[in-house]
């Protein structure tokens, strides 16, 4: 089975096109929602669509995503954001690509503009051209062993703790194999976490960086 855990903080805008691209999939899943503090209707929202539900007090994603790994039953682990979508059969490729000798698989997102974005406010987002890898929402698929070897996500961080854990796979030798496809769409929109907390992503990325040159890397 894979778990497929998706942290949300005031997300029921997008949350239902996110879980319905999971259950589209011809893989045995669990989708568990880590509602992160939301105001909003999201906890409601999720327990509609039979998702499992785990609220906590607003601490920000890297927390959720430790939370939803602690009760995670898959053998494999998926981190979705909440208005990111699967592609169709993304998940079955991903886990026939995980064979023995391989911790854990990737492939590639691409950008979309959210469709109820005006003409000016699209104007002020700009979409990749291409796809592209390294963004681990959708297109990374673990072995629910990696995060016993690395430990879950650095909780100091409110921003850039993908890209932290993955620094921390590259370092502990943890093999990964790069698919050559598409596996979720990531949406563009006026509150994606890199817009409304750029300084802070800024501060957090530096720390990363400062951290790896400390190593000697």
């Amino acid at each position: 089975m894979i778990s497929v855990i998706i942290p949300v903080w005031n997300g029921e805008n997008y949350l239902a096109e996110a879980v319905n691209s999971v259950n589209r999939q011809n893989s045995d899943t669990e989708i568990i929602v880590v509602d992160d503090g939301s105001t909003d209707n999201t906890a409601k929202l999720a327990k509609s669509f039979g998702c499992r539900i785990v609220s906590i007090p607003h601490k920000g994603s890297s927390v959720a995503r430790n939370v939803g790994l602690t009760v995670a039953n898959g053998d494999t682990i998926m981190f979705l954001d909440h208005d990111d979508v699967l592609t169709e059969g993304s998940l079955d490729r991903l886990d026939k690509s995980l064979i023995s000798g391989i911790d854990f698989v990737s492939a590639k997102v691409r950008d979309f503009l959210s469709p109820e974005l005006s003409n000016s406010e699209k104007y002020k987002l700009v979409p990749r051209k291409k796809a592209y890898g390294g963004l681990l929402t959708g297109a990374y698929l673990f072995r629910q062993s990696v995060f016993v070897t690395v430990g879950g996500f650095n909780e100091r961080l409110m921003t850039g703790e993908c890209i932290d854990l993955l620094f921390r796979c590259s370092d502990l030798k943890l093999k990964e194999l790069r698919l050559d496809f598409i596996s979720a769409h990531r949406r563009l929109h006026l509150f994606n976490k890199g817009r409304i907390m750029r300084t802070q992503e800024n501060k957090d990325y530096s720390a990363i960086l400062r951290e790896k040159i400390k190593k000697g890397e």
